[in-house]
């Protein structure tokens, strides 16, 4: 069972931009870890960046200087902001979470990246 909400998708143009947003409920209080990953149909799932809970970031080397993850703690919430956006970043974006309490990981539904003219 998903815990976590992606949501931000939808359809954009090539050289847009979109930001997707990454929640957990409030009673998930031992998130230490963030991780977006993407699947493309026939495509195995790609890494896209993690956040650790000090801030630490990193990319896929497909993304880098385009994509930019980040991370509210009041909100718990975490985001990926897309910029220039191309038809290969067309894909399925979903989230993952590591925890430091059983279950020790949470994932959310996914949400529909889609860039086209």
């Amino acid at each position: 069972q998903a815990q976590l909400v992606e949501s931000g998708g939808g359809l954009v143009q090539p050289g847009g931009s979109l930001r997707l947003s990454c929640a957990a409920p409030r009673t998930i209080t031992d998130i230490y870890l963030v991780r977006w990953y993407r699947q493309a149909p026939g495509n195995p799932r790609e890494l896209v960046a993690g956040i650790t809970n000090d801030g630490i970031t990193n990319y896929a080397d497909s993304v880098k200087g385009r994509f930019t993850i980040s991370r509210d703690n009041a909100r718990n919430t975490v985001y990926l902001q897309m910029n220039n956006l191309k038809p290969e970043d067309t894909a399925v974006y979903s989230c993952y979470a590591d925890g430091t309490t059983s279950p020790y990981m949470y994932w959310g539904q996914g949400t529909q990246v889609t860039v086209s003219p």
